[in-house]
């Protein structure tokens, strides 16, 4: 899974442009995620700790090359990380 070549859908730029996530912090979960996480058949979650807030990419892998179809940051660490 070729997470750092994946393509930047434009709901997923429309949606970082409107929660103000630079497409570098992006690429950097995409490069080396603290975690990947399954979501369904062909979709998976990257994420990963930026500054006190977890940063979650979620990407279609059924593709070439992989999709990022949104992104979002939370400070609900706990609910969403299966590791402390």
């Amino acid at each position: 899974m070729e997470l750092p070549s994946a393509v930047l859908t434009d709901h997923a730029q429309e949606q970082m442009a409107r929660r103000q996530i630079d497409e570098a912090e992006v690429r950097q979960i995409l490069a080396a995620p603290e975690e990947v996480i399954p979501v369904r058949e062909g979709r998976i979650v990257a994420q990963g700790l930026t500054g006190d807030q977890l940063l979650r990419v979620f990407v279609d892998v059924d593709r070439e090359p992989p999709e990022v179809v949104t992104v979002y940051r939370t400070s609900k660490i706990d609910r969403y990380r299966s590791r402390p």
